[in-house]
Order: structure tokens, then C-alpha cells, then sequence
């Protein structure tokens, strides 16, 4: 139902704004990472095409798995409800899974205790702290670079965390958040171009920048307008994510970190890598609430531009999938 799908969608919203994730050992991608754990060391080999066939494998089996969960668990729900019953519990388990695959308030959190040690001269604990939510190596970031990873993060996540999982579980039902979710995870374990990882993650990483490939633009244009609402610089973020969009390695990174460094009139720079916006490398406290205030009004705005348009036209098609 178009009603049940969309009530899911900011129910979930709702739940992530004001209580964020649960504690790690009950989230959906705690397991989802121990499954994609598990199965790596079985796909080793001196042979690099039976490695990668091994990762193409930790996908599908991470990928089949996860989704035949859901779609059972739903199919249980409509075996033992009915009527009204049905749809509020549907709505209600629904908007919770779809909450444990998005994380506004988990990258708030992480984002503030990068802060709060750097507030406190604790460059230690702020590297530590940005260690965790940055593939990046940052023992040896000054102030303004554990800043600068911060703000990137944010961007990123934003498409990561947010808006790819709402944007195929308009397409697909809650099957295809999680699906999304499960790739992600199994690029952020081991989508690595190290000797260990190359071979086994490259399917993974690759199936990731295809799926980020449309919302990862999206979202950069939706930033621009978030900008626009918030009274930030919208022009000058156009103008950077279209200039800076494609600076980075990652095909998708790069335009939602461009759009914020240009909204924020500043400049995000990895070493020896990329140099985002024409701004200063020179940050506070202030940067980076700008940008969560920035992620959270695109989250909304990408729902309400991006997923309600989606559910109501495939619903128009009968081609709806819901969750």
C-alpha cells in the first residue's frame, strides 16, 4: 500500500532524529557485518579469479540471506494479523527496520565526539574518534585536517547513511534497503585495494559505486537547496560540486562533499589526494553543525523530492514492491 510504504518511510525518519541506533550488538548491520566475517576467510586462495568469484559469492549469499529474512518476516506478519492489525504492525516493524538501515543520529553522534575532544585539546582522542567513521589513516592529522575528515564524513554519510537506502527502499521495498545496506557494509569491510582485500572486495566495491552512482547526485542537488533553506551559500555550493564533483578517487564521494564545502564557503582537503572548494582549511565548531543541519534538511527534502514521488508513480504502474 502507498500509505503503509510512506508512513514507513517517516516513521523511520522520526525514529532516527530523535532516538538514533541501538546499541551495536542488536543492529541489523552488526549481524550483516559478522555474516560478510564470517564468509571472507573461505573465499582466500592463491587464485585471483577464484578469489573474486569468492567475493561475488559473499555478496549474493549476504544479499539472499538478508532479504529472504525480510520478505519472511513479512509474509509472517501477514499470516498472523489482519485488516487494521496488519497495517500497524507492518508500519511499526517496518519503520523500525528501515530506521536501523539509515543513521542521522549515529553520524551526529560520531561527528560531536570529534568535536568535543578537539574543543577539549584532546588531538589524541579526536583522531581516534574520526578513526572510526574515516577509511583514512589520522594519527598524524593536525587540528584542522581531523576537522576537515569530519566534514567529509558528514557529506559522504549522507548519501551512504541516508539517502541510497531511502532511495532503493522507494524501488524496492524494505528488501532493497536492506540490500543496499548489505553491499555498503560488505565496502566499508572489505572493498580495500590491499594485497588481502583486492582480489575479494572488488565486486563489492564495485556493485557500491553503481548503486551510489544516482543518489549520490541527487543528493548533491538537494544539499544545494538545503544550503538555499538554511541561508548557507547555495551559489557557491553549485558552483563547487559542479566544478569539484569529480575531484576524488570514489565516482560518488566527491559531490555531496563538494556541495558542502562550497554551501560553507570552505575548503576540505585529504592529503595527497583531493582539495575540495575555494574556502579556508581552517574550522570550528560551527562547520560542523552547519553541515549536520545540512544533512538532516536534506534527508527530509530527499523524501519528500526524491522517495513519495517514486512510491506514488510505481504504485501508479502496479509496479510497487512494498516493504
Amino acid at each position: 500500500m502507498i500509505f503503509e510504504s510512506l508512513l514507513i518511510v517517516f516513521f523511520a525518519l522520526a525514529l532516527d532524529f530523535t532516538l538514533g541506533d541501538p546499541r551495536n550488538k542488536f543492529h541489523p548491520t552488526s549481524w550483516i557485518g559478522s555474516l560478510i566475517a564470517k564468509l571472507t576467510p573461505y573465499t582466500k586462495n592463491s587464485s585471483e579469479k577464484l578469489e573474486k568469484f569468492g567475493g561475488i559469492l559473499i555478496i549474493l549469499i549476504s544479499c539472499l540471506v538478508v532479504a529472504s529474512l525480510i520478505i519472511s518476516l513479512n509474509v509472517g506478519i501477514k499470516l498472523i494479523t489482519f485488516d487494521y492489525l496488519h497495517l500497524i504492525i507492518s508500519i511499526i516493524v517496518g519503520g523500525i527496520l528501515l530506521k536501523t538501515t539509515i543513521a542521522v543520529k549515529g553520524m551526529e553522534k560520531h561527528a560531536l565526539a570529534v568535536v568535543t575532544a578537539l574543543e577539549q585539546n584532546n588531538l589524541s582522542s579526536a583522531r581516534d574518534n574520526l578513526s572510526m567513521i574515516v577509511k583514512r589513516n589520522t594519527k598524524n592529522l593536525d587540528k584542522n585536517h581531523v576537522f576537515s575528515g569530519v566534514l567529509e564524513s558528514i557529506s559522504e554519510n549522507t548519501v551512504d547513511g541516508i539517502t541510497s537506502p531511502l532511495f532503493y527502499f522507494a524501488f524496492f521495498g524494505l528488501p532493497g534497503a536492506f540490500v543496499f545496506r548489505v553491499i555498503n557494509t560488505a565496502d566499508s569491510m572489505i572493498g580495500y585495494k590491499t594485497d588481502i582485500f583486492k582480489n575479494v572486495g572488488w565486486f563489492g566495491a564495485n556493485c557500491d559505486k553503481i548503486l551510489n552512482y544516482i543518489p549520490s547526485r541527487l543528493t548533491g542537488f538537494i544539499m544545494i537547496l538545503s544550503s538555499m533553506i538554511l541561508g548557507n551559500n547555495w551559489k557557491k555550493s553549485y558552483q563547487i560540486m559542479m566544478r569539484d564533483g569529480r575531484k576524488t578517487q570514489s565516482p560518488n564521494a566527491g559531490y555531496p562533499m563538494a556541495a558542502i564545502a562550497g554551501a560553507l564557503e570552505a575548503k576540505f582537503e585529504k592529503l595527497d589526494h583531493y582539495s575540495l572548494g575555494d574556502g579556508s582549511i581552517s574550522f570550528t565548531k560551527e562547520h560542523v553543525k552547519s553541515a549536520i543541519s545540512i544533512m538532516k534538511v536534506t534527508s527530509i527534502l530527499f523524501c519528500g523530492i526524491v522517495v513519495v514521488p517514486i512510491v506514488l508513480l510505481l504504485s501508479y504502474l502496479g509496479w510497487w514492491i512494498h516493504a
